[in-house]
């Protein structure tokens, strides 16, 4: 995987580039003029520089459609500008890389175009935690790509990899863990609730969730670094300062093939799958070309050629793919995923900040 870009690069910039949330758009790149054509949102920097060289070409050559990427701010600044456009009857991005949140979020105010799935010939391939619908059933949005945070390690402070997330609360790991800092990206209410509570439905009722942040808490005196700068928890976890931990697999990955002593496991209770859809504002006037697109990206051969170049996990299920197991384990694993319970962080947003930080980060 050539592609990908030096360990040096953390993953906001993997993932999202240096535009900052709010941040103007950036200057749009055409890449060839066609009578049809789109405008599709991804993530800056890195992420939207692998998409116009790898993927954006290609899909004008079998299609005819020319695209014009445009870099998303981070965070949910670009849901704003697109709810603010849509206002105004424009449309920045045709079709737009949601997270999951956002997604939800633009549910509420139907911000985004019911898709015709009949015209993506494999939706019923795309795995279901990754398809986002309205309640009467429509869908809102499609899987686009996948990434994983795992327990990861210093190999040479733990020779064998730990097969639990319960290793995070083994009392002889006291000060050694850096986990995220906020309820909304690090999931480990999740991770919390599946390891000792059966699942995440636990999470369903307040009564649930304050008994799991109870259980969570329990953990804190293993914490020497709740962290927000993930290159800060980087340094520390090739360093062996902050030996263990919650990382993106994929980065981690690269850490270890540049000769760094770190490992990411999934461990016995999975990964946490967290995740990006395709979805078309409902201001666009080029919803066809947009099912178009999402198409020709839920192609077992494309979402291939996205594990390979960018480093992403599919978003379809691991039979349909050609990827060899070596380049599979690279970016995925075939153990069931933690899901994060997104509507959590919509519904409950301001009470659940307000308990974290009361009873975890306080």
């Amino acid at each position: 995987m050539t592609t990908r870009p030096p360990f040096s690069l953390n993953r906001r910039v993997l993932l999202a580039g240096a535009t900052a949330a709010g941040a103007s758009l950036a200057m749009p790149s055409i890449l060839r003029a066609q009578d049809r054509s789109l405008k599709i949102g991804v993530y800056g920097g890195y992420f939207k520089d692998s998409f116009d060289k790898s993927i954006f070409p290609e899909f004008t050559k079998a299609t005819g459609i020319a695209v014009e990427s445009v870099a998303e701010p981070t965070g949910e600044a670009w849901l704003v500008q697109l709810e603010q456009a849509a206002r105004a009857g424009m449309a920045p991005a045709d079709v737009s890389m949601m997270s999951q949140v956002s997604m939800r979020k633009g549910l509420a105010t139907e911000l985004w175009a019911p898709l015709d799935v009949s015209k993506i010939t494999r939706a019923d391939d795309v795995l279901p935690p990754f398809t986002v619908k309205y309640p009467d059933g429509g869908v809102a949005g499609i899987g686009a790509v996948a990434w994983y945070i795992n327990l990861v390690t210093n190999t040479d402070t733990y020779p064998e990899a730990p097969e639990s997330w319960a290793a995070l609360w083994d009392p002889a790991n006291e000060g050694k863990l850096g986990l995220l800092a906020l309820v909304s990206n690090s999931f480990l209410m999740e991770v919390t609730a599946t390891t000792f509570f059966g699942g995440t439905d636990i999470l369903s009722t307040e009564e649930g969730i304050l008994q799991v942040m109870d259980k969570l808490a329990e953990l804190k005196p293993n914490v020497q670094l709740w962290y927000r700068d993930e290159a800060q928890f980087e340094q520390a976890l090739k360093s062996g300062e902050i030996p263990m931990g919650q990382y993106y697999h994929d980065v981690t990955g690269l850490a270890a093939a540049d000769g760094f002593p770190v490992r990411s496991t999934f461990p016995k209770e999975g990964g946490i799958s967290d995740s990006g859809c395709w979805a078309v504002s409902k201001a666009s006037e080029k919803l066809e070309e947009s099912l178009v697109f999402i198409d020709y990206m839920t192609q077992p051969e494309i979402q291939a050629v996205l594990a390979r170049n960018v480093g992403t996990a599919p978003v379809i299920k691991r039979e349909l793919l050609d990827l060899t197991d070596e380049e599979f384990a690279a970016v995925s694993s075939e153990i069931p995923p933690i899901v994060p319970r997104y509507d959590l962080y919509v519904d409950k947003a301001d009470w659940l900040n307000q308990k974290w930080t009361e009873l975890i980060v306080g």
